[in-house]
């Protein structure tokens, strides 16, 4: 027993699976997209293969007629719409997500499960059937325009679909359990004990809840905030289906361009981008000291 304790494998071979399938799963396709963002398209589809800039030149300019660049800010407000549905929905998954963890947190273990478990249930469910039935939900003829219409509070359909407000509420919808079932895992940890000494401290509920709660929650918050804006940046179903192709995000823009626009350079070039805004925005939170612990 004690021979096989004191065993140790080479460090290339105890490492060298993971950085094989790193390498294989990760850089290898990283790589890959970041070439072809270098090179010519081909009309049919595919690359040349020859090197060139213009898919990241296409970013923020359009070339006219006598192949002059102009100025152009289309794919750029399409990021921003991107960013901005992105951070609303980690906002809204949020101020959901905390009240209801906070609240799971503290009940019964029976009860806890069952919370947990209805929770969970969308993962059941295909995201693009879920997805669907906000169509079904918000369209003209829709339960919420059928119902406001029974009521006698609209005299014609309210024009919910194609919207950002609906691609909001999917997105809501799909990353909503990536939001609370972090925090509700920090939180479950909790020593309830410093709540009932705050409480015997004479400290109001928003001061208990600014002192004690959202510090131990905050490893919770930061992960769950980051597990819904990234996907959220990238996400295509949602703004198909319920955006109908008039606000588009991102992902959908890099989607069309591989598929109906057959520009594989500019899609890469997209994608390209949208990874090192990525990676810019958590190599910034990085140098502010941005951790998972410590008061807020």
């Amino acid at each position: 027993m004690n021979k096989l304790r004191n065993f140790n494998l080479p460090w290339w071979l105890s490492v060298g699976p993971a950085l094989l399938v790193l390498c294989f799963f990760m850089v290898l396709p990283i790589a890959i997209i970041f070439s072809y963002s270098l090179m010519q398209a081909d009309p049919h589809g595919g690359v040349v293969h020859a090197f060139s800039t213009d898919a990241y030149l296409r970013f923020l300019f359009e070339r006219d007629w006598d192949d002059v660049l102009q100025f152009d800010l289309s794919y750029f407000t399409i990021f921003l719409r991107s960013i901005a549905l992105a951070a609303a929905t980690t906002l809204l998954c949020l101020a959901i997500s905390f009240p209801a963890a906070y609240y799971i947190a503290g009940q019964p273990p029976a009860r806890r499960n069952v919370l947990l478990l209805l929770i969970t249930i969308p993962f059941w469910a295909n995201l693009l059937v879920r997805t669907y039935c906000w169509v079904l939900i918000l369209r003209d003829s829709g339960l919420v325009n059928t119902w406001l219409g029974l009521a006698g509070w609209i005299s014609s359909p309210l024009p919910l679909m194609y919207t950002n407000g609906a691609i909001l509420i999917g997105l809501v919808y799909a990353y909503l359990p990536f939001m609370a079932l972090p925090i509700y895992a920090t939180l479950e940890k909790t020593d309830w004990r410093l709540i009932n000494a705050s409480r015997d401290l004479y400290a109001n509920p928003l001061q208990t809840m600014r002192r004690i709660v959202l510090p131990l929650a905050r490893p919770g918050i930061i992960a769950g905030s980051i597990m819904v804006f990234i996907p959220s940046l990238g996400a295509v179903i949602a703004p198909d289906l319920l955006g109908g192709g008039r606000k588009l995000m991102i992902g959908s823009l890099i989607q069309l361009q591989f598929s109906a626009s057959r520009n594989w350079p500019f899609g890469a070039a997209n994608a390209v981008i949208l990874l090192v805004f990525v990676l810019l925005l958590l190599y910034l939170w990085r140098r502010r000291g941005g951790n998972t612990t410590g008061a807020w």
